[in-house]
């Protein structure tokens, strides 16, 4: 039985951040989170990465509760400790003191094995002007695409 790959992207993060640098972190669930997951019903929108203790937590990533649940249904913006190993999070760590920079997530996916995966970014914020180039070269490219289908 062939699975449909689920592939949930933040599509603000590109748009009001520089992406530096990309790592792959598993992410700590509950069972009605998977199957949620897995119908596709997450939003990455508002969310972020903060550090609590010496852990990475995702906050602000919305999972709907899934449908068929019961009364042990999950809260559907609860923080989700991300897994990493401590060379990656020390790293992190004296990136994000830095100043202007956070973490972000950027995808949200399902492995061949089932598990669900969170692609996080080191990411520096965009000014105003960025944002405006951003566009315009989007238009552009949308443009060149346009005129050689034609």
């Amino acid at each position: 039985m062939k699975t449909q790959s689920i592939r949930i992207r933040n599509k603000r993060a590109s748009f009001e951040y520089f992406l530096e640098d990309r790592l792959v972190a598993g992410i700590v669930l509950t069972g009605t989170e998977i199957k949620s997951i897995r119908e596709g019903k997450v939003s990455l929108n508002d969310a972020y990465c903060a550090f609590e203790g010496g852990e990475l937590f995702v906050r602000e990533m919305h999972i709907a509760e899934y449908t068929h649940g019961t009364h042990y249904n999950h809260e559907p913006k609860r923080d989700r400790k991300l897994l990493l190993n401590a060379r990656e999070l020390k790293k992190l760590r004296t990136k994000i003191n830095e100043k202007g920079f956070t973490i972000v997530p950027v995808v949200l996916f399902v492995n061949e094995r089932g598990l669900a995966k969170l692609e996080i970014a080191l990411a520096k914020g965009k000014h105003h002007y960025d944002k405006r180039h951003t566009l315009k070269d989007k238009d552009t490219k949308r443009e060149l695409d346009r005129l050689k289908r034609s």
